[in-house]
């Protein structure tokens, strides 16, 4: 049987929460395939491949070799390639991650295979085999769908959250196999110096369920306490456009977009963003979009669930007084 490989990373000794996302696409794949789903884990343990199996996977490979260093592209990629030449996958599936975009590109062309990239979805001809990718092109106004040639396998890098993952069950069985794989040193032509952890408080905005937008109409860095105030009201986080950003108002860690982090909170409550496509692309798949612009004519209200017409200095206030007496009553 043909697989669906997953490269699936490790993020402080546990799995990336893109992996389960990518068993997720994996599994969709399958059902149009039947091909099994597997994951690779370079540097893991038992552990975590038992993870993966309760995520959906099918079989887990763990891939150890000293040469393997965290948070090194090269390392990862030299034993994902032997993995591959020693499996022989249907498609491999990486995350739009830091190291999943490095990783996926240079993995195709020493594979000899094409590649698509920053996907949204996928399904495949249960025929063939051939996987169809759905991506935003023109800078996010529109969606195109790649079907790969007869070459294999099929490289497919996905967007964050483009699916969600499934609730572990602990009740799957699976097969976790230890592969033995020796890296050659002189692959490793990169190393990690040091690693700088930015603090933060609060949600994450990546896992915030309830986002409050912040964009370039609310003039100045001055309101974002106002935003900030509101997130608390949600437990939720504030993010921000690109041009907030670079505009030196946020640090680019908040930014949302095609250039930024993509969300899917079940609300995001823009304020003063005009929804330019290279945001939207980064918040399209929110469950609920809440505009407030003084601009009726903003494209933000094409995206929005709901829209307010009119200053963000008199809406914001109330919307924020009238939300916290809802959630405490």
């Amino acid at each position: 049987m043909s697989e669906i490989l997953i490269f699936a990373e490790i993020e402080e000794g546990d799995l990336h929460s893109t992996a389960g996302e990518l068993i997720a696409a994996g599994r969709k794949i399958s059902d149009d395939t039947g091909d099994s789903v597997s994951v690779a884990i370079i540097g893991g343990n038992q552990d975590l491949g038992s993870k993966a199996i309760a995520l959906g996977a099918d079989k887990a490979y763990i891939a150890n070799d000293n040469a393997i260093s965290e948070g090194v592209a090269d390392s990862y990629l030299a034993a994902l390639h032997k993995i591959c030449l020693e499996v022989e996958p249907n498609v491999v599936l990486s995350s739009k991650t830091p190291i999943g975009r490095a990783v996926g590109p240079r993995l195709a062309y020493r594979l000899g295979t094409g590649i698509a990239q920053d996907c949204m979805d996928v399904s495949a001809d249960s025929g063939s085999g051939r996987v169809t990718a759905t991506r935003p092109v023109y800078g996010g106004n529109a969606m195109a769908k790649f079907t790969f040639a007869e070459k294999n396998p099929q490289v497919i890098i996905m967007r964050l959250k483009a699916f969600e993952s499934a609730e572990p069950d602990s009740g799957r069985s699976g097969d976790v196999v230890e592969l033995n794989i020796s890296l050659d040193e002189s692959d490793i032509k990169t190393k990690l110096v040091e690693t700088v952890k930015q603090e933060s408080e609060g949600v994450r905005l990546e896992d915030a369920s309830v986002i409050i937008g912040m964009g370039r109409g609310l003039g100045g860095p001055e309101p974002f306490s106002q935003l900030e105030d509101l997130a608390k009201v949600f437990n939720g986080a504030v993010g921000a456009s690109r041009a907030v950003c670079d505009a030196g108002w946020l640090d680019h860690s908040y930014q949302i977009g095609l250039t930024g982090k993509t969300v899917t909170p079940d609300v995001y409550i823009t304020v003063g963003i005009s929804g330019a496509s290279q945001h939207m692309a980064g918040c399209s798949s929110s469950k609920n979009i809440v505009a407030i612009n003084k601009d009726g004519d903003a494209n933000i209200f094409k995206e929005a669930s709901f829209g307010v017409v009119g200053d963000w200095e008199k809406v914001l206030p109330a919307f924020t007084e009238t939300a916290r007496e809802l959630l405490d009553s």
